[in-house]
Formats: structure tokens, sequence, C-alpha cells
């Protein structure tokens, strides 16, 4: 199978996102290195960009998952495609885990950085340490925290466990309503369009974002500074390529989709996160597409890729 590129090939070069990205990334290198003060001060800019994708991701997800099930109708084709899911992240997130653990027990490469812990900043990580005492605190504190206080603390604080419980209960109980809930359903559906509009919007700014974040990175802590990092930044790449070519290269011949082909398609989402060394600016723009002929085709994406954010978080806590 072949995948349609997110690019129309009639577009000149310098308009296509990942072109504008590569260039973005490039400047704020040169910026970074050549006046650091200034590359250091770019900082707002990938942040800015970051937290405008932020913004959209709770509702996104809320509106995919609810439109998705309402219109799915049968509800036990739902657990079908929860189960599937449920069972591939837990297997893929279990071979990602051992496969990390070996490459970083036989490469060792974070030995003779001599980083000292105390000038790190911890709220870079404070995310999945959260969600690690989360786990930790037992299953049933776990379960309890899945269930919101309030509906609007849950959009408010972010919490997208708690926002997917409540859009799986939201869409399941309009699946049961019928026809009477088609105008509610055909109302969150065109919000939700207009939220990807706006995220259209947003991803103009994808190259401004990737140029602030990679100067002020490069500003702060120098280009020469990225080479006793070296090791780790083979090991951790070469460790990406090995998964992907490797794991998701072979769950993708089993849905007969060539896995170059899907990622020359979300090369825009690549460039993306390595400039603003992010996922969550890339979280957005695509969910609810899955490629034709994989799975259960556009209803299995509307769903899956929200769930998977969710458990990716969960994942890495656990590891």
């Amino acid at each position: 199978m072949t995948l349609t590129s997110s690019t129309s090939p009639k577009v000149p070069l310098l308009r296509r996102l990942y072109i504008q990205v590569l260039i973005g990334i490039l400047v704020g290198v040169a910026l970074g290195h050549f006046h650091p003060t200034v590359g250091a001060d770019m900082k707002p800019l990938g942040d800015g960009f970051i937290k405008l994708i932020k913004m959209l991701l709770a509702p996104v997800i809320f509106g995919t998952i609810v439109v998705g099930i309402a219109r799915m109708g049968d509800l036990k084709e739902v657990g079908k495609v929860g189960a599937k899911a449920l069972l591939y992240f837990e297997v893929l997130s279990t071979i990602a885990l051992v496969v990390g653990l070996l490459v970083v027990n036989i490469l060792k490469p974070g030995v003779g950085m001599n980083v000292d812990a105390a000038t790190l900043d911890g709220k870079a990580i404070s995310a999945y340490t959260s969600a690690a005492e989360t786990q930790h605190a037992g299953a049933v504190d776990f379960i309890m925290n899945v269930i919101p206080r309030t509906i609007v603390g849950s959009f408010a604080d972010g919490n997208v466990l708690q926002i997917i419980f409540f859009a799986v209960l939201l869409g399941a109980a309009l699946s049961k309503m019928g026809a009477r809930a088609k105008p509610f359903i055909d109302m969150i559906d065109l919000f939700l369009n207009g939220l990807f509009g706006i995220v259209k919007m947003v991803m103009v700014l994808a190259p401004i974002g990737a140029f602030g974040a990679i100067a002020f990175t490069i500003g702060k802590y120098g280009v020469g500074s990225l080479a006793s990092y070296g090791k780790l930044i083979i090991a951790v790449y070469g460790t990406c390529v090995l998964f992907i070519v490797v794991v998701l290269g072979t769950v993708a011949r089993i849905c007969r989709i060539s896995i170059f082909s899907y990622l020359r398609y979300i090369r825009d989402e690549l460039l993306i996160t390595f400039g603003t060394e992010q996922s969550r600016p890339v979280g957005t723009p695509k969910m609810g597409i899955a490629p034709d002929g994989c799975g259960d085709g556009p209803r299995f994406g509307q769903r899956v890729p929200a769930f998977g954010r969710t458990l990716r978080g969960r994942t890495v806590a656990m590891g």
C-alpha cells in the first residue's frame, strides 16, 4: 500500500512546511552559535508555539473520541477496537522498554558525563514524575484518579486520562440515544472541524517555533557542549531507528503499509518534533487520520491516537 504525501507535489519547495521547519532549525542553530545571548532570548517563540498546540489538545481528544464512539453505533464494536488498541500499545510498549534497557546496559551512554543533578531543571520531567507517583500509589488510587472531580477541572488541568474517561462515557450515552442525539453529535463534529482549522493556522507558525526552540538550546548550551552528548544522542536515535525499522516495520507490513512511505507522510511532524524537542505540537494535526486498509480505517483512527497519547505518558512513568 502506498500512502499519499501530506504535501502536494505542486507546491513550491520553499512553501512546504517541512522545508520551512528545516530552514528554521538551521537558522536557529546559526543564531544560537554566533549570537548565544540573542539565541537564548528566543525561548518564548518555542514555548509560545507549544502552548498554542497544548491549548487545542484536550478539546480535540475529547471531540474525536465522542464523535467516533457515538457514530460507531455498535458498542460491542467499540469494545473490540478498544481491546485491540490496548493490546497493541501494551505489547509494543513492553518491546520498546526491553530494547531500551538492552541498549542502555550495553552502551552505557550516560557514563562519563559527570552531570550535576542539582543543576537540572526538574520541571522538564514533572509530567512524568507525577504520573509515576500516581502509579506507585497503587491500583485503587490510580483508578480513583481517573474519575474527575469536575469536568471543567479536568479540561483546566489538562488531565488527558480524565478527559478520555468522560468522553468515552458521553460517546457511549449518545450512541444509545440513537437518532435523537444526531444534532448534538453533528454540533460536536462541527466544533471539531473548527478546531482542526485552528490547528492548520497554528502549524503555519511551526518554523518559528522550531527556530526559537533550537536557538535557545544552542545559545544556552553551545554547539560544542553537544559533542559530550554524542554517544547519548547516537544511542537514542540509533535505538529509535532500530525500533521503527524492525518493530514498527513489521507492524506496517502486516497492515500492508511501507514504513518508509509512512515516514515520508509524517516528515513535517518529525522535523517539528526535532526542532521543538516536544511531541505535543504534532499530536493533533493528523489525529483522526488512519491510512485506508489499516486496522479499522477511519473509525479506528478517530480513537486510537488519543488513547495512545495517554498510554505513552503512563508507559514512560512505568519505565
